[in-house]
């Protein structure tokens, strides 16, 4: 204790080994021991949170920033404040949407440079891969991004084209070469071309228009492609429980493949959404609660790795009541974690649960060892939760730029109380300090 800067003591320190009462001390950012709970301060300034929840900061590694370009759909600015906010100090920004798309290292360095001055919490970014910058992957990688995005379908934006099988293929082939992981937007066009698209407000028209076997059909041949070429792949935002399976098995025969899911695939159904209410769709779409089950038995037994975000918003006059037009996100960056902490404890997962999906595991997958955990050595980013405590969604109290929200109305558990960035506390009880976050890469 006698090099410490600062104790954090809590009845409840969410920890590698387990929750425990505890003490922990940091030290220039950094959590230098965690201590038994009643360990003497020694005149070290010591924070007393009673009862809150000690948990490591969260890590959402699937967030759209728009920024630059877009900032008018959100903004490192608020985008930032809204992670604090909601007890995440880490983010990594999606190459698209953005103005330019950070698919060369020229446009990761426009995006550093709006980054730098307006990030509450600490930002990392993906590259891009499209077809025609193979040659950009492994100068991008050597400028610190944590990987390629892709879609295998159309993206949305003109700027961000996808990629065929062959050109799937010779991304994977170059990301192999030096160990890059290929992250994917696995629907397949095809199947996409072939749905029903009759347009309108009906959301049962819109789900049928984004059926299950174009997850799995583009799932199947992703899986395929990496195991052909050694490639590492990690399926992005997951809703269709019939690929499970074909997940397990290519794990089973060594392919390295991981998979995330979004608080919303597991805490909406495509029951409740109402016609018109385009706040709601995203793509591949909020599915039916029988499949909602699957991916929480996923969850439960480790076929699905990780939960983030997808944060994906825009401006409100985009979220037209056709969901053929509509544009397609859920804004949910500062409500995930009271968002899955409620479906969870429903179902009969425990907050330390929580922690490995939406902190450890996430920053497991993107390699951010100083990271998503509660130990020594680790950087000192924790947040402070109410487990217990409810609130009802008010889209008026988010930090969004645009407060447009799925989850208006709805009650949630689990209040955050502060956020820590390496050792200060960056926002508590909706007050916020100056930007303090730090610009990571690959290497940090």
């Amino acid at each position: 204790m006698s090099d410490a800067e600062l104790v954090l003591r809590s009845t409840r320190v969410i920890t590698p080994e387990g929750t425990r009462p505890a003490s922990v001390a940091v030290a220039g950012g950094t959590i230098t021991a965690v201590l038994p709970y009643d360990a003497p301060a020694g005149g070290v300034p010591l924070t007393d949170l009673g009862d809150d929840v000690l948990l490591p900061g969260l890590v959402d590694t699937h967030v759209h920033v728009n920024d630059p370009g877009r900032t008018e759909w959100e903004g490192f600015w608020t985008a930032t404040r809204a992670a604090a906010a909601g007890g995440i100090t880490t983010l990594v920004d999606m190459p698209l949407n953005s103005l330019p798309p950070t698919t060369t290292v020229d446009h990761l360095r426009t995006k550093q440079e709006v980054a730098r001055r307006a990030a509450h919490v600490d930002v990392g970014f993906w590259g891009g891969a499209l077809p025609g910058n193979v040659k950009d992957l492994r100068p991008l990688h050597e400028a610190g991004v944590f990987g390629f995005k892709a879609f295998l379908s159309p993206s949305g934006v003109d700027e961000f084209p996808h990629l065929d099988q062959e050109q799937l293929a010779r991304s994977l082939a170059e990301t192999a070469g030096f160990g890059g992981l290929l992250i994917v937007h696995a629907e397949d066009p095809h199947h996409l071309a072939a749905a029903p698209q009759q347009g309108g407000p009906r959301y049962a028209h819109f789900l049928a228009s984004r059926p299950r076997d174009a997850e799995d059909t583009a799932i199947a041949h992703l899986i395929a492609q990496a195991k052909r070429l050694h490639a590492r792949v990690h399926v992005l935002h997951l809703s269709s429980g019939d690929a499970l399976p074909l997940i397990s098995a290519a794990r089973a025969e060594g392919v390295p493949v991981t998979v995330e899911t979004c608080p919303h695939y597991l805490t909406l159904t495509a029951e409740e959404v109402p016609d018109g209410a385009s706040e709601f769709k995203c793509c591949p779409p909020i599915r039916e609660a029988a499949n909602q089950d699957l991916l929480w038995r996923a969850l439960a037994d480790g076929t699905i790795d990780c939960v983030v975000t997808d944060h994906s918003p825009s401006t409100a006059d985009l979220k037209t009541d056709d969901f053929a037009t509509a544009w397609g996100g859920i804004s949910g960056l500062q409500l995930s974690l009271p968002a899955v902490w409620t479906e969870a404890r429903e179902r009969g997962h425990t907050l330390e649960d929580v922690v490995r999906w939406m902190s450890t595991r996430t920053a497991e997958l993107v390699g951010l060892r100083r990271k998503g955990a509660i130990e020594a050595g680790r950087d000192a980013d924790f947040a402070v939760l109410a487990p217990d405590e409810t609130f009802t969604v008010d889209p008026a109290a988010l930090q969004h730029r645009n407060r447009v929200t799925a989850y208006a109305g709805r009650t949630l558990s689990g209040v955050v109380k502060s956020t820590w960035l390496r050792g200060e506390r960056i926002v508590a009880d909706g007050e916020f300090t100056a930007p303090k976050g730090r610009l990571l890469t690959r290497t940090s």
